[in-house]
């Protein structure tokens, strides 16, 4: 059993506050959503230390920002969507990306259609279908993504 960021709490690139999720793609690189530093690491299988993919410019509702990340899933292309749990929405990254994208939700906490209460996971099925958990709602939404 290899262990991957068992140290100090902390906001380092080798340290991590409340480890909420976890996602392995592929190639075996591990995610991990930091849910106290509001940031999403990633650590490539045999590294010392994470690289920050999404986050870590504070807590916040800007694009740039996260709010308690509760839920990731990371596409092979690389972009990574989160269920951004604080401003009740799922945002997307485009590997590289600096600000995200507003995927559902973002409409205010509510009971509609169109917004979410509290999204803590998120999946998508081989038929293009995206599914978030809605904590809050006490329900899972199903969603069709189109391609751009």
């Amino acid at each position: 059993m290899e262990q991957w960021w068992r140290v100090a709490k902390g906001n380092r690139l080798n340290q991590l506050n409340c480890r909420i999720d976890v996602f392995v793609d592929q190639d075996h690189s591990v995610y991990v959503l930091d849910n106290d530093n509001h940031r999403v690491m990633k650590r490539v299988r045999g590294s010392k230390e994470g690289t920050v993919l999404v986050g870590d410019r504070g807590y916040g509702n800007a694009l740039t920002q996260l709010s308690n990340p509760q839920g990731v899933f990371v596409y092979p292309l690389g972009t990574a969507f989160l269920a951004n749990w604080g401003y009740h929405r799922v945002m997307g990254w485009c590997s590289g990306g600096i600000e995200g994208n507003v995927i559902v939700g973002g409409n205010g906490r509510g009971q509609q259609a169109n917004q979410l209460n509290s999204p803590v996971g998120l999946s998508f099925d081989r038929h293009g279908n995206f599914y978030v958990a809605d904590l809050g709602n006490h329900r899972v939404q199903r969603f069709t993504i189109e391609a751009s």
